[in-house]
């Protein structure tokens, strides 16, 4: 009976901690969190900066080479796409505009819908469920297509 009674006085006490002395509950303050809340040396914690947001990621000399726009456009290592996507398509790093292009795999080839993504062009792609069974790959590994526009 102690044991309850000591539980309920405690749970009490903590349940109002949050309370004001009038009984209404204190309003939360919100705080930027790319601003900084006061002086490392004066003893205040600072807050850490935001996290950047893909267009400021800067990125690598390698990401920065122009890619062809037309002919071969090179080799990809692709992976099975969202098979809740339908249709013929090939998302991948070695485009910067949505194109139609070809994909080809040991000696098959098909017409597909070429979809930018960001990544060096040196980056693996993601090829449609439907490509895949196309192309006849395998739906469990990584094949290595070409691509062309």
């Amino acid at each position: 009976m102690k044991n309850i009674v000591t539980s309920v006085v405690i749970c009490a006490a903590l349940a109002g901690c949050g309370l004001t002395p009038n009984g209404l509950k204190t309003p939360t303050k919100t705080i930027e969190a790319d601003v900084p809340v006061g002086d490392a040396a004066a003893g205040v914690q600072t807050r850490p900066l935001a996290r950047p947001v893909a267009s400021d990621v800067v990125t690598t000399p390698e990401a920065a080479k122009p890619v062809p726009t037309s002919g071969d456009l090179g080799s990809t290592v692709a992976s099975l796409g969202s098979p809740a996507e339908p249709g013929l398509w090939l998302k991948t790093p070695l485009v910067s505009t949505q194109s139609t292009g070809k994909v080809s795999y040991n000696g098959t080839s098909i017409d597909v819908t070429l979809i930018p993504i960001n990544g060096p062009v040196t980056a693996g792609s993601r090829l449609s469920l439907q490509g895949f069974q196309s192309l006849g790959a395998p739906l469990t590994e990584l094949v290595e297509v070409q691509v062309s526009v």
